[in-house]
């Protein structure tokens, strides 16, 4: 059996529901806006936003590097669990800095749950610092 390597590539709408599949196995915590509607709305807004790690047809990896024309913000940074440890998630910020850099950032947040140990140490070997000095702030709303 010839194996393939895993390719690092843009979402297009099709995968909508295949990521709704890979986020709910791979990912930690929920958004408001995980549903296909969500996810397409994504990437209409911006189409390379949703970056994919693929192995043949099975999305193996995940990271959301939104880009607002002032901020570079990253979401949803997640391997399948059988696929860590390969270098998967250095690849997806590397394909998401090599973005916002081609764009004009200058810098990158990362959203991270405060309970996500595992990806403290992902984030820090990184490069990526915590500051202690902000909290995020939501209000939800019907759209």
């Amino acid at each position: 059996m010839i194996e393939t390597p895993i390719q690092i590539r843009t979402a297009v709408p099709s995968d909508a529901e295949s990521v709704l599949v890979f986020w709910r196995e791979s990912a930690e915590g929920t958004s408001i806006s995980d549903d296909v509607d969500g996810v397409r709305r994504l990437l209409d807004r911006d189409p390379e936003a949703l970056i994919l790690a693929v192995d043949g047809d099975r999305i193996v990896g995940s990271v959301i590097a939104g880009w607002d024309g002032w901020r570079a913000s990253l979401y949803r940074l997640a391997v399948l669990p059988s696929y860590r440890r390969r270098g998967l998630s250095k690849a997806l910020l590397q394909a998401s800095e090599d973005r916002f850099a081609a764009l004009g950032g200058r810098r990158v947040d990362a959203m991270v749950l405060e309970a996500n140990e595992r990806a403290h140490h992902a984030w820090g070997a990184a490069g990526y610092e915590r500051q202690d000095q902000w909290r995020r702030w939501v209000k939800p709303f019907a759209g």
